[in-house]
């Protein structure tokens, strides 16, 4: 939508996402190079997506809330799951 209602809330999930990035990865470490960077973020976004848990995903994480709606969208694939 481009009218502008109710943009607060669609970027609230992203504006949580940057201010966890900042506070848990960022700011603790100050990285002194682009590749520590690079190494710090990578790290940091598979323990966000795979091992955090999120209380707005009733404290699931995203990987396993994805995983939930692949099997539900896509019964016939659920066996290929591990």
């Amino acid at each position: 939508r481009m009218d502008g209602r109710g943009r607060a809330h669609d970027n609230i999930f992203v504006e949580r996402l940057w201010r966890s990035v900042k506070y848990e990865e960022v700011y603790p470490n100050g990285y002194q190079t682009v590749e520590e960077a690079y190494h710090g973020l990578h790290r940091y976004f598979e323990f966000y997506n795979h091992q955090r848990p999120h209380q707005s995903l009733g404290y699931q994480t995203p990987a396993e809330v994805y995983a939930d709606r692949v099997v539900i969208l896509s019964p016939r694939n659920a066996e290929k799951l591990p």
